[in-house]
């Protein structure tokens, strides 16, 4: 069956040769009719059994086997969906079953709050009686969840926590201290949701009898604001921002015991300028983990709190030069055997395996690579499943690593960017591939890697960016003045002609951790750069010191100098580029958005001698306006490294800007504020700079409000580079 997928890229390859140029790429097919966007596997869910999955199809729920792919029953009929009294039915956008697959929580009308967050209307559906009910009419809701026995519903509404009785239909609330700007539970703070990335701040307990959550005090949190425009009198919006340097939020976990209806505080310590970024049960129903790290954030620690009396003991404890990032690879064994987790102590990121009392166990992987992900542990058999960059920093394999042999085993044959989903009893997995020139395909696979059948081959893709003229990317490196060997791509026009000269756009990102560079399909972006192909510039992407898979040094290189080296790197690489006979070296360009924003703006103006041209998206321009905790954990804060901060600020800069910029932001940007740009802008003015500019009211840091503005921003972009480069 292995062939099935090697004969759908043998089809890919031999089609790259037979299609000639006949459509041109417009904006609007990327931006409007999204013409571009690859077809994915929408609502995939397995069940308990492993033996079969669930997908979304059209608002129905349908069910099929892992084993032969086949259509076993539609669990839920979307026409069905009829609440009582009501003549249409609900529409839902995603689901979540019970423990016993008995039920089903819908998410209908969903309504953005921030990166991860949301409100929503919740039903519950009993696959038994039939009955499609309302979790709650006093409001909507945010991050339900049924409990391990499926008959209580805890949720989150005003920043308080309720739960629902489905049997008595009861609604209760534990908490009663929950005011917007001042005090959350159950749910992280705008900086925390950012940069922790995760929006749910409470766990059931294994047996389903507590409640664990954290509660954030942000009462002395210092507010940002911006202005919402559209009305006789525009609003100002409010909200919670610890800007690098400020207060946090006081963070405590407390514990809520349902049989006796009080709550009990966990010990996580005196020192209250703390972060507590993840909590989790064990498999003990009176043990939770909770996660510790420092304000500097290069002390980790697991402490594991008695839920019955708040008693806390430290797990295990751990030191970093630089930093520890936060991650959701931790595993606890059961029977107390101990758990498994992912860290850079030797170098690189690889993964632990520790027991209960703290001690090393054994290293489960090692090696000059990183582990980028975790995909489950299968203890009945004894195998975890993982990500990896093993063959290279651009790719990813996945691996099955034995727990007691340390055999590791490549799951994954095709190089590029590999993951997985496996099933609840792990016999199978869903894979999807890509890479640079193949759209994804999503393949279901035996545990041991052989291959059943394709979900999905995007051949209709693949078809489709041909017929426009699809140019292939290709990869290279760069070596820089400090013998620093770097990794890009290249995109060329379709009718390249070695013997003429071209001008060239650079695109990067940059940020600590972060790739531009890696062997996968690019979505969006790529179109647009194969639109700029089709118009007669080189497309280049850089990855600087800083970024990721490379291991712990190249990643924290820049450590306490965000944008110095990555700035150096990149003029390197326009140096290089410029010696090519086919590059015009006096027409080369930047554009990044967000750190790629704050990366282009510091090279056109640290690096004005090198580039003609540059676009800068929602860039930061100094890291004191930046938030607290993505800042600090590489600058420290503004007391104890000023110059960190200011020597690599673009609006330290703007007096060397020669060439053409163009700067764009949205005005509500609840991540990058507007200030930035606002305060680069009258540094500009003070040194008599001409710029352009363009401001999108009301859009947030991905300027997607409204229709039409998106296209805007990419229409305003192409325009400029036309013009200007």
């Amino acid at each position: 069956m292995k062939k099935l997928i090697v004969l759908s890229i043998i089809f890919f390859l031999v089609g790259n040769y037979t299609f000639a140029q006949t459509k041109k790429i417009e904006l609007e097919d990327i931006w409007l009719k999204y013409k571009f966007y690859p077809k994915t596997i929408s609502g995939f869910n397995s069940l308990n059994s492993g033996e079969s999955y669930t997908v979304m199809d059209q608002g129905n729920l349908d069910q099929y086997s892992y084993r032969n792919g086949k259509h076993v029953k539609t669990l839920i009929d979307a026409g069905h969906l009829i609440p009582e009294g009501a003549s249409k039915p609900i529409r839902y956008s995603s689901y979540k079953f019970s423990a016993d697959e008995s039920k089903i929580l819908l998410i209908t009308k969903r309504k953005g709050i921030y990166r991860h967050s949301f409100t929503a209307e919740y039903w519950v559906y009993d696959f038994l009686t039939k009955k499609l009910e309302q979790l709650s009419k006093n409001g909507a809701q945010r991050l339900a969840s049924f409990s391990p026995d499926g008959k209580l519903v805890a949720f989150m509404r005003d920043n308080n926590m309720f739960i629902k009785n489905l049997e008595s239909g009861t609604e209760i609330q534990f908490t009663k201290d929950g005011e917007f700007n001042k005090v959350i539970n159950g749910a992280p703070d705008w900086v925390y949701e950012e940069e922790f990335s995760f929006n749910k701040a409470y766990e059931w307990s294994p047996d389903g009898q507590r409640i664990a959550f954290i509660r954030f005090d942000e009462s002395k949190v210092k507010e940002f604001e911006f202005t919402v425009f559209g009305e006789l009198y525009p609003k100002q919006y409010k909200y919670k921002y610890p800007k690098a340097g400020e207060d946090n939020s006081v963070v405590s976990v407390l514990v809520y015991d349902l049989a006796t209806a009080n709550t009990k505080t966990m010990d996580i310590g005196a020192e209250k300028d703390i972060y507590i970024p993840r909590i989790k049960w064990t498999n003990n129903a009176n043990i939770l983990s909770i996660q510790r790290l420092n304000r500097l954030q290069n002390k980790w620690e697991l402490l594991l709190a008695n839920a019955e009396d708040g008693s806390s003991k430290v797990l295990y404890s751990e030191e970093n030069k630089y930093y520890i990032d936060i991650t959701d690879n931790l595993i606890f064994l059961k029977k107390d055997k101990g758990f498994i987790f992912t860290s850079e102590m030797d170098g690189y990121n690889h993964i632990y395996y520790y027991n209960m009392q703290g001690a090393l166990v054994k290293k489960l992987t090692k090696g000059n690579y990183d582990v980028t992900d975790f995909f489950g542990l299968d203890e009945k058999r004894g195998f975890l499943y993982y990500q990896a960059a093993f063959s290279s920093p651009i790719n990813r394999e996945i691996f099955a690593v034995n727990l007691s042999s340390l055999r590791r085993i490549q799951l994954s044959s095709h190089v590029g960017t590999n993951t997985a989903q496996f099933s609840d009893n792990f016999k199978y997995y869903v894979n999807t591939f890509s890479d640079a020139n193949t759209p994804p395909i999503t393949t279901v696979h035996k545990s041991n890697g052989s291959q059943l059948y394709i979900l999905e081959n995007n051949k209709a893709m693949y078809d489709l960016v041909h017929e426009y003229g699809y140019s292939q990317k290709t990869f290279f490196k760069i070596k820089t003045d400090d013998d620093i060997e770097l990794n890009a791509w290249m995109i060329k026009p379709l009718d390249f002609d070695s013997s003429k000269r071209y001008p060239v756009l650079m695109y990067l990102y940059g940020g600590p951790g972060s790739q531009t560079v890696t062997n996968s399909w690019g979505w969006f972006n790529l179109m647009w750069f194969e639109m700029l192909a089709q118009k007669g510039y080189i497309v280049v992407s850089v990855d600087s010191r800083g970024t990721g898979a490379r291991g712990e040094e190249f990643k924290k290189s820049t450590y306490l100098q965000l944008g110095k080296l990555e700035t150096i790197d990149q003029i390197n690489a326009n140096k290089y580029l410029g010696t090519l006979p086919y590059i015009d070296k006096t027409r080369i360009g930047i554009f990044g958005w967000s750190y790629g924003g704050y990366m282009s703006t510091l090279c056109m103006t640290k690096g004005a001698e090198y580039f003609k041209a540059g676009i800068a998206v929602a860039p930061v321009t100094n890291w004191r306006y930046y938030d607290n905790i993505y800042t600090e954990r590489f600058m420290r804060t503004p007391q104890e490294n000023g110059d960190g901060y200011d020597s690599n600020s673009p609006i330290s800069h703007t007096a060397k800007l020669k060439g053409n910029y163009l700067l764009m932001h949205g005005t509500a940007d609840d991540n990058v504020h507007v200030q930035n740009s606002m305060d680069l802008i009258t540094s500009l003015l003070n040194n008599n700079k001409q710029f352009d500019m363009q401001f999108y009211p009301n859009s947030d840091h991905s300027i997607r409000e409204g229709r039409y503005t998106h296209f805007h921003v990419y229409r305003k972009m192409t325009d400029f580079l036309l013009e200007k480069l």
